[in-house]
């Protein structure tokens, strides 16, 4: 694949959802994140406010250490590209609401039940008001059941799903670990774009809206992997593995330290035959491969006896080399390796440099950031930067009074 073209400019042609007018009320991740999916794509995100900010506007960190509505790192990842009004007032709130759905194609939303009731909201009422209007709820639980106005966090939504079981380490005695990234509001957020555009399509068919409920807690019920499928049929449970797949039984380890003192992760097959003469090629022009040149060892039977052997000779294979050349002679050779990165690592990394995966974007002051660009690589659209997050309440004016009559 050829390298990603870089950010196109102003008047270049269409974005995928160009066109496209989502109204944003959202208070968490899950249905940010849904936004962000959309704007990014080209659709013009409205998102609604209260007039103290969206909750993430009060999540940590903040710029330069100053506490405000409009510092948050938190808030300004969740909503590039989009633009903000504040409702303010029940009466006034609604009939600004209302004017901004009169030109909208979607209603994102993330309240609860008990939520909805006092905002004053059906559902019903809205899709017989504006019968194109697609309604997207993104909720803990659903709209409907008994845990459907529960709270929820990405933890929460984690453990009640269920990876939350398969995430952590060999020692059984330490609790599930929760991975990073708010996977679980991701993993929402992800069904939820699926959801709108099987929505829209059949809105393309019939020209009728229709209300799309889609549960944080379902999303994650399907996402349990391995877990899922080993219950339901030999009915066994997977146990937590450091840095591998829960599995029923516990496997080799996967880990190994590098010269460097960084790590690589590299995932050895004993019963596949190619992988394991490549690896000893490999050990054996280092110096390292010792008996595993042995026609014994080209039996499974004798390698799954000595692997606590094989295990110390592929850890002196990697003491000696760095994680760059270990990194990329594994790959040359055809092994599944990996480096294990930190966070900043990934600011570096060259192939994602060469996608033009980073984008820079302008602040208010002047300041410039980086942040990544959409994933999506299409052949007839640009890639295209996405703009700052809104300040609160910063297009109201424009959008509310009288600037824009239609979005």
């Amino acid at each position: 694949m050829p390298p990603a073209s870089p950010p196109a400019a102003a008047g270049s042609p269409a974005l995928p959802y160009s066109g496209l007018t989502v109204v944003e009320w959202a208070g968490d991740p899950a249905g940010e994140h849904t936004g962000k999916l959309l704007a990014e794509l080209g659709a013009d995100v409205v998102k609604v406010e209260p007039p103290q900010g969206s909750p993430t506007r009060q999540a940590g960190p903040f710029a330069r250490g100053v506490v405000s509505a409009d510092t948050s790192l938190t808030f300004w990842y969740y909503n590039l590209g989009k633009r903000s009004v504040v409702l303010d007032g029940p009466e006034s709130g609604r009939a600004s609401l209302h004017r901004l759905l009169a030109g909208a194609d979607v209603l994102l939303v993330t309240l609860r039940p008990s939520e909805i009731a006092a905002a004053g909201l059906d559902y019903s009422r809205l899709l017989a008001e504006y019968p194109r209007l697609v309604i997207l709820s993104v909720t803990p639980f659903g709209l409907d059941g008994p845990w459907a106005d529960y709270r929820t966090s990405d933890l929460v939504g984690l453990a009640a799903g269920g990876p939350l079981a398969s995430c952590g380490y060999d020692d059984h005695t330490i609790p599930p670990i929760r991975p990073g990234g708010n996977q679980g509001y991701h993993t929402a957020a992800s069904f939820a774009h699926c959801g709108l555009l099987l929505a829209l399509l059949d809105r393309q068919r019939t020209g009728a809206g229709q209300l799309v409920d889609v549960s944080m807690h379902e999303s994650l019920a399907v996402s349990g992997e391995l877990a899922n499928p080993y219950w339901f049929y030999p009915r066994v449970l997977v146990r937590r593995q450091t840095c591998r797949h829960a599995q029923p039984v516990p496997t080799q380890p996967a880990l190994f330290r590098c010269a460097d003192d960084r790590w690589v992760y590299f995932a050895l097959i004993l019963a596949d035959q190619k992988p394991w003469d490549a690896l000893v090629s490999w050990m054996e022009s280092v110096g390292v491969a010792a008996d595993l040149t042995d026609a014994a060892y080209r039996g499974l039977a004798h390698r799954q006896r000595n692997f606590a052997h094989i295990q110390e000779l592929i850890e002196c294979l990697f003491l000696l080399l760095d994680s760059a050349t270990a990194y990329h002679e594994g790959q040359r050779r055809g092994l599944p390796i990996g480096p294990v990165n930190a966070p900043e690592d990934v600011l570096d990394d060259g192939h994602l440099r060469a996608r033009a995966f980073f984008a820079t974007i302008e602040l208010d002051d002047g300041v410039s950031a980086p942040v990544p660009m959409s994933p999506y690589r299409f052949s007839s659209f640009p890639a295209v930067a996405p703009t700052r997050a809104p300040r609160l309440g910063e297009h109201t004016r424009q959008l509310l009074d009288g600037g824009e009559a239609d979005l």
